[in-house]
């Protein structure tokens, strides 16, 4: 079964070096986020990038890096979406927050399905 409905997606910016605590800032992220129900979030580390301070971060082997960038990607309702921000704010020194809006196509097995296939 296809369903189609709206949502937003919120792409988090940060350096593999940055922390909270003496954690992984993304680590930290995440917990907060499956604390408060977050339907999804995927975190991605780049191979190259660079932010305000245009120092050039690559995983080349010339020239390896301990500071990739960091993408956490996460899709909720705009609702959590708004509840979770603010608890998600204070963590963040250093990053970018982009939020947009997007249509989500959720693919979901039909349960009779796999019966008619037996």
């Amino acid at each position: 079964m296809r369903i189609n409905t709206q949502a937003v997606l919120v792409r988090i910016h940060i350096g593999e070096a940055d922390k909270y605590q003496g954690k992984p800032l993304y680590k930290k992220i995440l917990e907060v986020l499956r604390e408060n129900s977050i339907a999804g979030a995927t975190v991605l580390r780049g191979i190259a990038g660079y932010g305000k301070s245009t120092i050039l971060h690559t995983a080349s082997i010339l020239d390896l890096s301990t500071d990739l960038p960091i993408v956490i990607e996460i899709v909720d309702q705009e609702e959590k979406i708004n509840e979770i921000l603010p608890k998600i704010d204070p963590l963040i020194e250093n990053g970018l927050i982009t939020i947009e809006k997007v249509t989500v196509i959720k693919y979901i097995a039909n349960k009779n399905s796999d019966k008619n296939k037996k």
